[in-house]
């Protein structure tokens, strides 16, 4: 079946296409562009099962840039920041607050920069036959002739750029992504992009690069060469250098197995590590998260069971991918909610606010049967026993989240001092007396609605 497209809104005002496939840690595809379009590299048989493989393990989050594929086309700014400004639009329209990163050819640049910029935000960093710097790629004699044909044959030159990227042999995928060329932007705007792209320059910000990043890069590949790929992996700290046999530029094509066994063993070490480091042990301070969805019973006797499932499906899986967005570790499933642990307050409180954006965002466009959740946060150091989690801290946690309404998220002052100084916003609603506690409790309203 094919994804659902959805939409994300740029600082500037740019509508961004994206969908989600699979479940678990994002993997952002960004797109090659300016050639990119959802709908049309779904036909391509190729191209889907790349995506789809790489789906199977992980949450793959693919979108259009800005001036191309089903993205805002009336767009005049292709500069290095307004490409950005389109990775923020879909990781936060997701609530993602660590992903990894995967670009391809004249995306790299912009990976590069946001990976400099966020180190906190990018967990990985992939970049497959990209450079720096984009002289090194404009600068030979393939790029140079196939640029001139850009202003003069606008058919040629994508039949000419599609063969030359995916390999003269390519045959039927060939002739299917210049067709994709051409319906993904206009000559004009191909021509504006491509002016910026020349542009492009981030060799400054390579040392500033802390995510763990891998250069994936094909042999026999025209450009860019061999010599580009392996500057770009010295120049990055700790970046791994993986040479594949193969001439393609598509990742797609020809030994594409190669290619999903290098992201995921790139991606799976960084995975289970990043779960170990995260999972809080017997004795460690836990962040408790406790959810609980308004009108379950109702719902059911309204909408009847088989409707009311499907509701609680979405319900699951939103509350899912926001939990292992953020290192969140399931303890129960509580029918109507969730219990979770976090090692973190501050991943805790950042995965409270990805599930109200998530549903909120849900419930724009399904108005008619919206999800609201409750939710209620509390620390300390519970009892764990047969994989669950008992004592006064996860009690706390549940009267905490009753006594929220549906929308909100509550926690106790020993949840914000954890969080001090992190830039979460915080309501202090005062002392409340919470049933079975003697003392009263005094409570903060983390606030999310428009929150950075």
């Amino acid at each position: 079946m094919e994804p659902r497209v959805q939409y994300a809104q740029t600082k500037d005002g740019v509508s961004i296409a994206f969908y989600t496939l699979g479940e678990g840690m994002p993997l952002v595809m960004m797109p090659n562009m300016p050639f990119s379009h959802l709908q049309l590299e779904w036909q391509i048989p190729e191209y889907r099962r790349w995506h789809e493989r790489l789906a199977e393990r992980r949450m793959l989050v693919r979108y259009d840039g800005r001036g191309h594929g089903l993205s805002d086309r009336d767009v005049n700014d292709y500069s290095l920041d307004a490409h950005i400004l389109d990775i923020e639009a879909v990781a936060d329209r997701l609530g993602l607050e660590g992903l990894a990163l995967n670009a391809v050819l004249h995306s790299g640049p912009v990976a590069i920069m946001y990976a400099a910029r966020h180190p906190d935000r990018v967990s990985h960093l992939i970049l497959w036959s990209t450079y720096a710097r984009a002289s090194d790629y404009l600068r030979t004699t393939q790029a140079q002739t196939i640029r001139s044909l850009r202003d003069q044959n606008w058919e040629l030159y994508t039949e000419t750029v599609a063969h030359t990227l995916l390999g003269w042999s390519a045959g039927a995928p060939a002739r299917q992504f210049a067709v994709l060329m051409r319906e993904s932007v206009t000559q004009e705007g191909a021509q504006a992009a491509f002016r910026a792209i020349g542009e492009f320059d981030v060799t400054s910000s390579l040392p500033e690069v802390r995510s763990p990043t891998v250069v994936l890069h094909r042999r026999q590949a025209p450009v860019p060469g061999v010599d580009v790929a392996r500057s770009l992996a010295s120049r990055i700290p700790n970046a791994r250098l993986a040479l594949l046999e193969g001439s393609s530029l598509a990742p797609f094509l020809e030994d594409s197995d190669a290619v999903v066994k290098a992201v995921d063993d790139f991606l799976g070490g960084g995975e289970e590590a990043a779960a170990a480091a995260e999972r809080p042990g017997a004795g460690d301070v836990h962040t408790i998260l406790i959810t609980d969805m308004e009108g379950s019973t109702t719902r059911t006797q309204s909408l009847g069971d088989a409707r009311a499932q499907d509701v609680l499906r979405t319900h699951n899986a939103i509350l899912r991918d926001a939990l292992k967005a953020h290192s969140g570790s399931e303890i129960k499933h509580t029918g109507d909610g969730i219990m979770a642990s976090f090692a973190s307050a501050s991943r805790a409180l950042e995965s409270a606010i990805a599930i109200q954006r998530a549903f909120a965002h849900h419930n724009e466009s399904n108005p008619d049967v919206p999800i609201r959740v409750r939710i209620g946060l509390n620390a300390g150091e519970p009892v764990a026993e047969e994989k669950d989690l008992f004592g006064t801290a996860i009690q706390l946690a549940a009267r905490i989240c009753a006594h929220a309404e549906p929308g909100q998220i509550l926690a106790p002052i020993v949840v914000r001092e954890l969080a001090a100084g992190k830039g979460f916003l915080f309501a202090d609603l005062g002392e409340t007396v919470l049933r079975g506690f003697e003392d009263p409790v005094r409570l903060f309203e983390l606030r999310w609605r428009g929150a950075d």
